[in-house]
This record gives structure tokens, sequence and C-alpha cells, in this order.
């Protein structure tokens, strides 16, 4: 088991995330990433955005399986866990 494609898989969960989240904000705000960003996290609405963010990783998760890259699928897994975990906090 090689732990650099868990890790490769891990970055790309938390990195297809934040390009969930910056489309988000361009898409359906009429703020910028910072502005947005900042106005989410004082209504406490930011950990639904990184929630919205994270449905980008099923995608990905799934091209990595067709693609016989098990173990970054699981770090995108692994990225989406500690996700769910930091927006129990946020």
């Amino acid at each position: 088991m090689r732990k650099t494609d868990l890790l490769i898989g891990t970055i790309i969960g938390f990195a297809t995330t934040f390009l969930g989240v910056v489309v988000f904000f361009e898409l359906f705000s009429d703020f910028g990433f910072v502005e947005g960003v900042k106005g989410m996290k004082s209504q406490g609405f930011l950990g639904k955005v990184i929630t919205l963010g994270a449905i980008l990783n099923i995608i990905v998760f799934f091209v990595l399986l067709k693609l016989n890259k098990e173990l970054m699928a699981r770090g995108v897994v692994l990225a989406t866990i500690l996700l769910a975990l930091l927006t129990l906090f946020v």
C-alpha cells in the first residue's frame, strides 16, 4: 500500500471541495470569494457551503475508481470525512 497515493487522493479531495466552494460563490453569490466566506461565516452558513462544495468529490471518487486508483479514491473519502468533521465545528 502506497501512502503517497492516499495523500494525493486526500489533497485532490480538499482541492475539489475548495473548487466547489469557489464555484458556488461565483455562480450563486453577489460577493467574491473572500467576502462570501466572511459573510457566510458571520451568518453561520459556512459549514453548509463547504458541504455543497464537497459534492464534487463524488464525481472525483467515481472517476478515480474507473481509472483503477483505489487508494486515491480512499484519500478522497478521507478528505470528505475530515471535511464533515470540520463542518461540525465551523
